[in-house]
Formats: structure tokens, sequence, C-alpha cells
């Protein structure tokens, strides 16, 4: 876990960021002293409706302070991290903070802290007078039946489908009873299991009580809970096997323990993929093909909307969660299903859904240009070279980059990010195979073309880039030179080609002799090669103006921000990477 944070002190942190909400929504008011969030009075709304509220304890956003918003939450009640609010907070929400004349409806999570304290609020409520109903949530499966006993299931991520299509639902103005019946069926229809990687740290805890029941290295907790509570088991896990198995527990009729809801193959359901608050992004986009690819094999059920983002965590929890909801007829007619309340544009911040139901509705697969036949036609160059031999030399530098990978990553973990040496020796092993399979040509471009086509597809970051552009213009230095009748490419062609490509890489990068940088070794090739036409002396002055990089310091790059002393020691690991290229290339011929 990680116990680093920016605000250590859990008081401040829950009223900064309850704060923050009506900072980045104009529509909201808090209540400091309670910890209510809620909508301003709106001129604008002459007809009142019903008010949707929730809440629990702080540490799940953006649930629930960032889903009161106009179509989705009238208020929000914050505890401490992690701890119910007070049946006097919620109490006062009900009474103070929100529109009570159309009734209000409470959605709650299944904790008994949460229960017992909106409970306590509604029955105050009631007793006052107010039309309250309460709908209590519980969409977890990641524990049974035999251990969740009386208790039940807890409530987890699912419950933001609820909250959505019963705040978009009151919006249009329906009476309490149909918006309380239409949230418990949806709350009817959910199923939902976590996995993380990692227990929380609560901000104001200390370490060492948290370590104790901390994760152990590759392990994953299935079922966990959104307040470090245990799951059903720990084990070491592949991402496909980990899916297998939560959306076993969702979905296997056969688990009497767990099987709460049948969705046969082919009903209609939304797929909610939540972040627990840690996983980044681009794993989050992996998590999501896999859910989605494993419903669709194993169990024949392709969602009519997928929903992925951060929608209920659990602090900067390292795991997931997967909701699926069974959609179901409301029977209130046009405009108020399921799918359209869930679609309804809505202002609360927290929520993410940008696809329209227009393009969800269209399940377009078209698409623009396929690979094939959309290559721009490859000139010949009429200049010829021996094939052999030019395969020779090509294969001679390839190796010696791919044997001088552990120094140039080296070099770049000291300097960079490390990558450096990688990415060369990944473009060198692909142009390799690309040699064994190609089909021989003794055209010099042709010969060019087929080195570029495989460093554009298999070399990234800038080093790639920067190949790329350089290989490119070199293709075209030489068929600018084309004579009219095949003619053998000779050295003082090379080096005019080799001139015009880095004319051309200039107008790209601004990267010059002395700044540290690949440029350092391959001025010194091209201009040695152009004076003197011998390919060893050219390959030896790369080799020099690469070693000259050490203790250079970097006017670009990522070298640039390093700080310490260690960059002093080395050399410039993309100039060492190309001079060991160029040395290959050069010993190729002998």
């Amino acid at each position: 876990m990680s116990a680093a944070h920016f605000l250590t002190d859990p008081t401040l942190l829950v009223a900064t960021a309850l704060r923050a909400c009506t900072l980045t929504n104009p529509s909201l008011a808090l209540d400091a002293a309670n910890k209510i969030l809620y909508r301003r009075p709106s001129p604008s709304s002459s007809h009142p409706t019903v008010s949707v509220i929730s809440g629990g304890g702080s540490g799940h956003e953006p649930s629930f302070a960032s889903f009161v918003g106009r179509g989705l939450l009238a208020a929000a009640v914050a505890g401490t991290i992690f701890a119910s609010p007070s049946a006097e907070q919620i109490r006062r929400c009900i009474s103070r903070r929100v529109e009570r004349a159309q009734g209000v409806l409470v959605v709650v999570m299944n904790y008994t802290g949460d229960v017992l304290n909106f409970g306590m609020a509604v029955e105050k409520a009631k007793a006052a007078g107010v039309a309250v109903e309460m709908v209590v949530v519980g969409d977890d499966v990641g524990v049974g039946r035999k251990a969740g006993g009386k208790v039940g299931r807890r409530g987890i991520a699912g419950t933001v489908l609820v909250q959505k299509i019963a705040g978009a639902l009151a919006a249009q103005g329906v009476g309490l009873e149909e918006v309380y019946r239409t949230a418990q069926l949806v709350a009817g229809g959910l199923v939902s299991i976590g996995a993380s990687l990692a227990h929380v740290h609560v901000p104001g805890r200390s370490v060492a009580e948290a370590s104790e029941e901390d994760l152990k290295e590759g392990e994953v907790e299935i079922g966990m809970g959104i307040h470090n509570e245990p799951g059903s088991e720990r084990r070491t896990e592949t991402l496909p096997g980990l899916v297998k198995t939560m959306l076993a527990h969702m979905l296997d009729e056969k688990d009497e323990d767990r099987n709460f809801m049948k969705i046969p193959p082919g009903e209609e359901t939304v797929l909610l993929v939540n972040n627990l608050g840690g996983v980044s992004p681009l794993e989050m986009g992996g998590i999501v093909n896999e859910v989605v690819e494993q419903l669709a094999k194993d169990w024949k059920i392709r969602p009519v909307r997928i929903l992925s983002g951060t929608y209920m965590t659990s602090l900067n929890g390292l795991g997931f969660s997967i909701s699926l909801l069974k959609i179901r007829d409301t029977g209130l007619g046009k405009g108020k299903s399921m799918l359209e309340l869930l679609d309804a544009p809505t202002e609360a911040t927290g929520w993410s859904a940008a696809v329209s139901p227009e393009t969800w509705n269209a399940s377009s697969t078209a698409t623009l240009g396929d690979d094939e036949g959309d290559s721009d036609e490859i000139q010949p160059s009429n200049l010829s070279l021996d094939p052999a031999l030019a395969k020779k030399v090509v294969i001679s530098a390839l190796e010696k980059v791919i044997a001088a990978e552990p120094d140039v990553t080296n070099y770049d973990t000291i300097v960079g990010d490390g990558d450096c040496g990688i990415g060369l020796k990944r473009g060198a092993e692909a142009i390799l195979k690309m040699l064994e399979r190609a089909k021989k040509t003794d055209d010099a471009a042709l010969f060019l073309d087929n080195i570029i086509q495989v460093v554009e597809t298999s070399m990234d970051g800038t080093s790639g880039a920067i190949y790329a552009i350089f290989l490119n213009a070199l293709a075209h230095g030489l068929r600018v030179q084309s004579p009219s009748s095949p003619t053998p490419v000779d050295v003082k062609i090379w080096s005019k080609a080799l001139e015009s490509s880095l004319e051309a890489l200039n107008k790209y990068t601004p990267a010059r002799p002395g700044d540290r940088t690949l440029i350092d070794a391959l001025y010194p090739f091209v201009g040695t090669l152009s004076k003197t036409g011998d390919v060893k002396s050219s390959a030896q002055a790369a080799e020099a103006g690469a070693k000259g990089t050490r203790g250079m310091k970097a006017s670009l790059g990522r070298t640039v921000y390093v700080g310490g002393e260690g960059w002093q020691g080395v050399p410039d690991p993309g100039a060492h990477g190309l001079a060991e290229i160029l040395t290959g290339l050069s010993e190729g011929f002998d």
C-alpha cells in the first residue's frame, strides 16, 4: 500500500474535498458543520421534484458528494473516512437542505452503520410528516450467503446505477412511489464483485497498524470490500484467471452460495467496470477489454451499455470492481426506461458517461481504410547494390547493437528512463526477422524501404521517430539521384543522400553536435564519409563523437532533468547505440 498523502489530517482532508465540490460545480452549496453537500435552490425550477439523497463514509469519491447535481442526487451526507455520518447529520439534510414537498428517497449501501443512521433519520423525518422512503443496496457477491448471514450482501459500486436512474426519474417529475419502486427494481437487478492487489492506507492511521493485514507481493484478494474488509480468498492469479473467477461468482447458477440473479444469454445488461482509485486508466482499458471478451465468450452476454471509470473508490485502492445490471421494464412508458434514465444528462461532476444513446444504439461497425492495398506505391530507384553484401553489412550492424543493449540500457537508466537500449534491441531483432523472410532485391531504395517499414512499426519513442525520419529522408535522397538506367550505388551517392537526410532531420529536431544526443555520433559519421568516402574512418569518427558526450551537459532530452552527478560518467545512450550500429556496419564490409 502507499502511505504517502498530500493531506495527512483526515478531518481537514474531508472538509476541503467537500468544499472543492462547490468550486467545480457552482450549483452546489455546503453545510460544512454537518458535511452536507446539496443543490442550491433554483429560481427557474417552478415544479418541485422528489429529492434523492445518499451518503456514507468519505473515501469513496466521487461517491457520493460528486454525484450531487441536477439529474442525479439532491444532496449527499458525508461521514469521516470509512465511517457513516450520524443520524443527526442525515436528519438535518432531510429537514433543511432538500426540497421535501414531493417526498424524499434515501439510497444507502448495506453497511450496518449506514443502515442504522440513515434509517433513524428516515424514521424521524416520517414522524415529522415528511414522505420518505429508503432503498438499501446490497450488490456485492464477494461474500456469499453463508458468510453474509443475516446482514446480507454489502453495497459497492453497483449502487451508483441505482442513484443515477432514480435521480434521472425524479428529475422528470415522477412521484415518490414510482421513484422508490424503480430504485428497488434496479437494486434487485444488480450483481457486483471487487478485487484488489493491496489494502489502502487511511490518512491519520499508523502504517504499522495497516501493514499487518496487507497482501503479499503478487497476491490478489477477491471480494475485498471498499473499506479494506476481507474478501473470500487470496491467491496469485493472472488477469484472465482473476476475471474468470469474478464472473463465475457473479453468474454461475450452480453456485448456490453466491448466485443471486440469473442472466440468460442475450438478456440486456449494463456493465460497469469501476476503478477503486489506484489503477491507471491504461490498465483499466486492459481490464475492461478482458471482462467484455469473457462475458461474450463464456456467458453469451453482450452489454448494451459499458461504463468504465472511477465511480466509487476505496481511497487510492489498487483494484477494480465489476457490476452487471439486468435491464428490466420500469412500466413507466417512453423516456423512463432504465436505459433512457441511465443515458439522461446530469450536471453531477462525478458521473462520467460521454457516449450518447444515439451512438450506442447505432452499433456501427464501419471503419476507414483497411491496411491491405493502403500503402503508398513504392518506386524503385534504379540504384543497384549487391543484396548479399547489403544483408551481411546490415546484419553485422544489428548484431552489434543487440550485443550492446546492456550497456545502452545501463547508461539510459542513469541519465534517462532506461528504455533506449531495449528499444534499439527490439528494432534490431525485428529487422533481422524481416531480412530472413523478405524477398531479395538489388534496388538500394527498395532494400532501405523494407528496413524503414520495420523501424516505423517496432521502434517507438523519440529515438524511433528520429531513426524513421532519417531513414525515410535517406530513401528519398537516393531516389532524387535515380538515374535513367540501372546504376550501381556508390559511396558518393550514399554520402549525398546522407547529407540530405541530415538536413531533413534538422527540420524536426533542434539537436545539434554538443547537445549530448545521438546527433553527436551521426554528424561526424556523415561529415567524414562525405570527405573521405571511407566507411571505417567514418564509423571511428562516430565512436569518438559518442565518447565525447561523456561529461557533456545535456541541452535536450530527459537527461536535462536528471539531477546528481551520474550523467557525467557515462556517454549519451542514444549516441553510444548509434555508434555501435555504425561500427557494426563498417565491420560488415571486412
